[in-house]
């Protein structure tokens, strides 16, 4: 893989690893927002939420991360 190939993989990586932390925030504040609905005792619920909103987000990170810096083209 060429040096551009590896910094773009890079980026890519950091754009899902950062919308997955922020997806997993935004489930443990629901936890905040509905405490009597997310909490430890219905933790699957909380999990699943948590999932999702990473799942979401990462995706919305690489996409955006694409939009910014497209695929490298060969030299």
């Amino acid at each position: 893989m060429s040096p551009r190939g590896r910094v773009w993989l890079r980026g890519a990586l950091a754009a899902l690893i950062s919308g997955a932390a922020g997806g997993v925030m935004t489930g443990l504040g629901t936890a905040v927002i509905s405490p009597d609905l997310f909490n430890l005792h219905n933790a699957s619920l909380l999990v699943k939420v948590g999932g999702i909103a990473a799942a979401v987000n990462a995706v919305s990170g690489v996409a955006a991360y694409l939009k910014q810096s497209p695929l490298p083209t060969k030299p």
